[in-house]
């Protein structure tokens, strides 16, 4: 059986691990943020390998499962995956433009239905989900209006926002993992020194 003091050591260093990755995910945002031309096409690249090896793996393990139902659909995705995977690895300029265009689009018509939806319901939330269809709306029309140029800009930001946020998620975990560790440590080494009552 694991000693209770090695196990908090071990959770302790796993909790500070997980800090230190928030961290460097934080100044990975940060940088980001700064250079937001280079985060855009940063995105891309890996959005581009992540579909050439997601479909390579999707083609291998189509080919593993021949003679059943599937095995032409998944050859089909597995394609349309590394074909779109090589194409955003090649053209990423024109790749950034095609979905800074998509998110516009997203932008307004999310932002329109959640206008519309607000006013038709009228529920409890209507003045948050009002705020949040303009605030869709606004968005959507600042980056189509500044299209192509906002494809510059739009997905970098975007993904070194995600970045910084899910830095400052981990680093509250951690810490906050490492500080419940230590709390019960110290309650355990407490209840070892009381003396048993008789």
């Amino acid at each position: 059986m694991t000693d209770p003091a090695v196990r908090g050591r071990e959770l302790s260093r796993s909790f500070g691990l997980l800090a230190l990755l928030g961290a460097l995910l934080v100044v990975a945002g940060l940088v980001g943020l700064v250079y937001t031309g280079v985060a855009t096409l940063t995105s891309m690249i890996l959005f581009g390998w992540l579909l050439l090896i997601g479909g390579l793996v999707g083609l291998l393990h189509a080919i593993q499962s021949r003679g059943t139902n599937f095995f032409w659909l998944g050859v089909v995705v597995a394609a349309l995956n590394i074909a779109a995977g090589v194409v955003v690895i090649r053209h990423p300029h024109g790749t950034v433009e095609a979905l800074t265009m998509f998110a516009a689009l997203l932008f307004l018509t999310g932002g329109v239905f959640r206008l519309v939806g607000s006013v038709v319901v009228r529920g409890p939330q209507f003045g948050w989900t009002l705020l949040q269809g303009a605030f869709g709306l606004l968005l959507g029309l600042l980056v189509l209006f500044d299209w192509p140029h906002s494809s510059l800009y739009v997905l970098g930001l975007f993904f070194s926002l995600a970045l910084l946020f899910d830095g400052l998620g981990l680093i509250a975990i951690g810490v906050g993992g490492r500080r419940i560790v230590s709390l019960v440590s110290d309650q355990q080494t407490v209840s070892e020194e009381l003396p048993d009552k008789p």
